[in-house]
């Protein structure tokens, strides 16, 4: 398994990381597409077994299962796992109940709650990369720096990074880390697929500036680009996309069933499956650190694994970036005309 350096940080990620988020029963939004506890860890020998160093959770996967499980199944491995976890939204989230003041959010107050209560499901006193799950316009980005610099200063946390941030508001970020000498965000947890190309507007071009590791969640568009679906057929039963029926509306355009014919005829030119050519055309981006895997099954995790060791030719990457290409609009579009960004 390549490794490769996490930004200008110290930290050194595999180029293929396990996500959590199938780990352990859920009541909220993966309820119905989550593995097994037998089924899970399984998976997560099986990641381990083949050189994967990094895995991937957060607080509220299945309601804090993820981190419990994630945590009994790293006892006696934290020389050679590293384990990220997440905090900003409230436990149970999606369950309906109207969460406190400071049951969510990047408030001081819940960042260092939230850090706390993570560690002791996780069983272990430091998190190797404490990231923000998205954003908090509503509390000043001072704030939430210093918070996770002082979780930093005290041991509890090793690197700190953000997910789901706009460009704007990351370099904000790096600002502020830089103006008051706080740890910055050494890495952004985004979604980036061939299907979800919008993070390459600015946040992507934001990271290569400043030297920031990425980190990618939904490779597959949430299975879309597995080679499962096809057009004019229904979701595979129990499939994710069966479930999220809202997800599958948004993305199941003719537009994107001509990619998956491309998609397709790239890997049967490569003697691969669709999925590993969808992950190894994001190993093939010089900004990614590490891709998230997310598998429900062994045999799921062993197709994509796979993709490490799949490269991909510039006239094969050309092609998919062509047939992905989104309508980039002003002033990307305008730009783009003259100079790539």
């Amino acid at each position: 398994m390549e490794i490769r350096s996490l930004g200008t940080s110290g930290l050194k990620v595999s180029c293929l990381s396990l996500g959590a988020m199938t780990f352990g029963e859920s009541s909220t939004f993966m309820k119905g597409v989550t593995s097994t506890d037998d089924e899970a860890r399984r998976v997560f020998d099986r990641a381990i077994e083949r050189g994967v160093n990094l895995v991937d959770t957060a607080n509220v996967y299945s309601e804090g299962r993820s981190e419990e499980l994630v945590g009994k199944w790293v006892e006696g491995k934290r020389q050679k796992v590293l384990v990220a976890t997440k905090c900003r939204f409230p436990m149970g989230f999606g369950l309906g109940s109207k969460p406190g003041p400071h049951d969510m959010g990047l408030s001081r107050k819940h960042i260092v709650e939230a850090c706390e209560a993570s560690l002791r499901r996780l069983a272990t006193d430091v998190i190797d990369l404490y990231q923000v799950h998205m954003q908090d316009a509503s509390v000043r980005i001072d704030e939430t720096l210093r918070a996770l610099d002082d979780l930093v200063t005290q041991g509890k946390v090793r690197y700190v990074g953000c997910s789901n941030y706009a460009g704007y508001r990351l370099v904000e970020s790096l600002w502020s880390a830089e103006k008051n000498r706080t740890h910055r965000y050494e890495s952004v947890q985004l979604q980036w697929s061939l299907l979800e190309r919008g993070a390459e507007r600015e946040v992507i071009p934001a990271c290569r500036a400043h030297d920031l590791g990425v980190l990618v969640w939904s490779p597959l568009a949430g299975g879309f680009l597995s080679g499962k679906y096809r057009r004019g057929q229904p979701p595979p039963e129990g499939t994710r996309l069966a479930e999220w029926k809202d997800t599958m509306k948004r993305i199941g355009l003719e537009r994107s069933y001509d990619l998956l014919d491309v998609l397709d005829g790239v890997a049967k030119r490569r003697e691969a499956t669709s999925a590993q050519v969808a992950v190894a055309w994001l190993l093939a981006k010089k900004e990614v650190s590490s891709v998230i895997l997310g598998a429900r099954t062994v045999a799921q995790l062993d197709d994509n694994l796979r993709a490490a060791d799949l490269k991909l030719s510039a006239d094969d990457v050309k092609e998919l970036d062509d047939a992905s290409a989104p309508d980039w609009a002003y002033p990307y579009a305008f730009i783009g005309r003259v100079q790539p960004w």
